[in-house]
C-alpha cells in the first residue's frame, strides 16, 4: 500500500499549488481520501475530504472557497487544488485514505484513516 503525495513547494501569497496523491496497492475505488495539513508546532488538522460512494467533498472552514478536491479513480489519483494561499497555509500536507464512517463527524480526524502519504511541504512566503 502506498500514498504519494506531490506537488508542494514554495509560493507567494496568492498564488496557487496543485496537490497530487497518487495511490497504489488496494482498492481506491473503496476509500475515502483527504489531505491534512500540519503546520509546525500544532496539530495535525483535515484541510479537505472526497467521499468513496459519490464524490461528496467536504472542507474545512479555514480552507472552503479557496481549495477544491477531485478524484481520478481511474488513475487512483486525488488532487487538491489550492488557490489564494496565504502564509497561514504553510504546513506539510498529507493524503490519507480510510473507510470513514460516520463520514460527516469523522472525516477531519486522523485516526478515521487506515493509510498515509509522507507529506508534501508548502510554503507559502508573505
Amino acid at each position: 500500500v502506498q500514498l504519494q503525495a506531490s506537488g508542494g513547494g514554495l509560493v507567494q501569497t496568492g498564488g496557487s499549488l496543485r496537490l497530487s496523491c497518487a495511490a497504489s496497492g488496494f482498492s481506491f475505488d473503496d476509500y475515502t481520501i483527504s489531505w491534512f495539513r500540519q503546520a509546525p508546532g500544532k496539530e495535525r488538522e483535515g484541510a479537505s475530504c472526497i467521499r468513496r460512494s459519490d464524490g461528496y467533498k467536504y472542507y474545512a472552514g479555514s480552507v472552503r472557497g479557496r481549495f477544491t478536491i477531485s478524484r481520478d479513480n481511474a488513475r487512483a489519483t486525488v488532487y487538491l487544488d489550492m488557490n489564494r494561499l496565504g502564509p497561514e497555509d504553510t504546513a506539510v500536507y498529507y493524503c490519507a485514505a480510510g473507510v470513514v464512517r460516520p463520514i460527516q463527524s469523522t472525516w477531519a480526524r486522523p485516526g478515521a484513516y487506515d493509510y498515509w502519504g509522507q507529506g508534501t511541504l508548502v510554503t507559502v512566503s508573505s
